[in-house]
């Protein structure tokens, strides 16, 4: 018997003397584990407003809250190949976020309407409706052309891909190899380099691959 199971042996026969228990191992998150969320709840903050207080939880499908954040984080007359990385980003990220719900002033939501996680503009306060505020064929397109693709480290786990801004007509060099994803730097590099988004991906991720889910 190896010492780490002596180890493991002891700690079970304390916890029964003692009357506590041992809590089981949580299953990690991953993509062989996880399906795609059906819906995802989105707290809705005034005017987008970071620091506005929720007015109310809007849930909707997956997928529609994806077509809406992207336009409103990716300008959409952008390279159709810095859209799809964008696609990934925006899908990744909200993914990890259901798995991870927190409460506020009672109202428990996976995401917010703002910068503080994504800018979602559907039902949230302005007087556009969904498809004149954030519909677009280009970035819609996008996110249905990748959907069934995942980008992860090579274990599966699903993290929140990050990203910045960066600048205006730049390569985002800074973020490069930094796991945040320049969105300035998705467009220079597919218009001047010309790889494909999973290039683009590789550039800010390394060591992540994409899969098909």
């Amino acid at each position: 018997m190896n010492w780490l199971r002596r180890i493991g042996l002891a700690l079970a026969g304390a916890a029964l003397v003692s009357g506590w228990s041992i809590a089981p191992p949580v299953r990690a998150q991953t993509i062989f584990n996880t399906p795609y969320p059906s819906v995802i709840r989105v707290a809705i903050r005034a005017y987008n407003n970071p620091t506005a207080p929720i007015l109310y939880v809007q849930t909707l499908g997956f997928e529609e809250y994806c077509e809406d954040v992207l336009p409103n984080e990716w300008i959409p007359s952008w390279n159709e190949e810095a859209l799809k990385a964008g696609a990934i980003a925006v899908k990744m990220f909200a993914w990890y976020w259901t798995l991870h719900p927190r409460t506020e002033n009672g109202w428990t939501f996976d995401v917010d309407n703002t910068t503080n996680y994504q800018t979602f503009k559907y039902l949230s306060g302005h007087y556009q409706t969904f498809k004149y505020l954030s519909g677009h064929y280009q970035t819609d397109l996008a996110i249905q052309q990748t959907w069934n693709m995942v980008y992860v480290p090579s274990d599966g786990f699903i993290k929140p891909l990050q990203y910045r801004q960066g600048s205006e007509g730049r390569p985002g060099y800074s973020y490069i190899g930094t796991y945040i994803m320049s969105q300035w730097g998705t467009e220079y590099w597919a218009k001047v380099a010309k790889p494909p988004f999973t290039q683009i991906l590789s550039l800010f991720y390394p060591g992540y691959q994409s899969r098909w889910v």
